[in-house]
């Protein structure tokens, strides 16, 4: 893995990414940490897990998601490492410890004990506050007496963990030379545009990158942002991204010149499809993986610039839409599982949650046994990762990875 932090800038590409399934050359991930092992039964439902992981597993299993992409030529960059490099310059310290800091659920006066002891601790402290959180009894004593403190438990948050850190998608997308700050739906999901701000308006990599889109802004998440061509852009309108999101989105794209048409999928709001990328990836320059119970009845509304902002058609079936959009005849479809049972379970263990390391290659977990033969008999290379620790927060491999750099098609 790369040193991200050590990397110089002058040697390193500017970022940019134009499609689902250019040749990657750089992705950020963020490697389980603390994090993780902050979850307990008692919270894991409220911070978006399903069940306990096992972490030392799980970090296995990340590294070696990371030796794969290495082993391909992909620069892989470690959110943690950008973002104590950021911190390092005073004024990302300095919001840092702001952001940190709760004052509706803290008070003003355990808000300044906080806040001061964040400002004195060094970037890799402050990074890892950040990340993995704060309980009570690990926050300094602070002078005076603090009713709040006093009746929250020891092992209570007092700045909460960011188990969901690990899928990098859903945070930031790249939509060719611009970076989209996503505005992410659930509260335990909140603070994490925060850290990724952060990371990109003070560490040196990105100096000179536009944003597309702003984390005020309405929802949207990245695991619904699909780049199915130079252009053309499919949002995911469901449980995370709204229609107000989608639009907000498209508006943001039009008027930067990133896309000349965005389209906007309604999926259904639930956590089995919570992204669009849970249903659909695309594994080559004309063809997706894709949960065959929505194959005919997954929609879209096609958006494209006008003179007074946008122009909306549809609803039209989506893969006659995207086809269009793109360029080309059809795009090939290639089912998950190998009957309606089977495709059920691999949907639900991210069979269609693919990273396409270059057209025709993707990365997938080796568990959705038959959705990975339907690829390779279809000619598509299938680079297999382990995910049973993985996937216990509802992620696959496209949710763990933020392409940075993609080479044109």
């Amino acid at each position: 893995m790369t040193d991200f932090a050590n990397t110089p800038d002058a040697a390193s590409p500017a970022p940019r990414v134009d499609s689902e399934v250019g040749p990657l050359r750089a992705v950020l991930l963020h490697r389980p940490g603390t994090e993780l092992k902050r979850l307990t039964p008692r919270n894991n439902d409220q911070l978006l897990f399903d069940s306990i992981p096992w972490v030392d597993r799980a970090q296995d299993e990340h590294d070696r998601f990371a030796d794969v992409l290495t082993g391909r030529g992909v620069e892989v960059m470690l959110l943690a490492d950008t973002l104590v490099a950021a911190l390092a310059d005073e004024r990302a310290h300095g919001a840092a410890a702001t952001t940190a800091v709760d004052r509706r659920r803290l008070g003003e006066d355990l808000g300044d004990a906080l806040a001061s002891h964040l400002s004195t601790v060094d970037a890799k402290g402050l990074a890892d506050v950040l990340m993995g959180g704060m309980t009570f009894e690990e926050l300094p004593d602070a002078e005076g007496a603090s009713l709040v403190r006093r009746m929250h438990h020891p092992h209570d948050f007092v700045v909460d963990p960011l188990p969901n850190l690990l899928f990098t998608r859903d945070s930031s997308v790249w939509i060719g030379d611009r970076v989209a700050i996503a505005s992410l739906a659930m509260p335990a999901r909140a603070r994490e545009t925060a850290l990724l701000d952060l990371v990109y308006a003070y560490h040196p990599r990105f100096a000179a990158a536009g944003r597309a889109y702003g984390a005020h802004s309405a929802p949207v998440e990245g695991g619904d942002v699909l780049l199915l061509a130079p252009g053309v852009l499919a949002v995911g309108v469901g449980e995370r991204t709204t229609p107000a999101g989608a639009e907000s989105l498209a508006r943001s794209a039009f008027r930067d010149g990133l896309a000349h048409t965005v389209l906007a999928v309604p999926i259904a709001q639930d956590r089995a499809t919570m992204h669009l990328d849970t249903v659909c990836t695309m594994v080559d320059r004309d063809a997706v993986v894709m949960y065959p119970a929505v194959r005919d009845t997954l929609t879209a509304y096609t958006l494209r610039p006008a003179d007074d902002g946008v122009r909306v058609s549809g609803p039209a079936p989506f893969l006659e839409a995207a086809a269009a959009a793109m360029g080309i005849d059809r795009l090939r479809v290639i089912d998950t599982g190998l009957d309606p049972v089977t495709a059920e379970r691999e949907q639900w263990d991210d069979g269609n949650n693919t990273l396409a390391v270059a057209p025709g290659v993707v990365v997938a977990y080796e568990r959705n046994v038959e959705t990975n033969s339907r690829l390779e008999d279809a000619g598509i290379e299938v680079l297999r990762i382990s995910g049973s620790e993985l996937g216990t927060g509802r992620g696959g491999p496209r949710c763990m990875s933020c392409p940075v750099l993609r080479d044109a098609l």
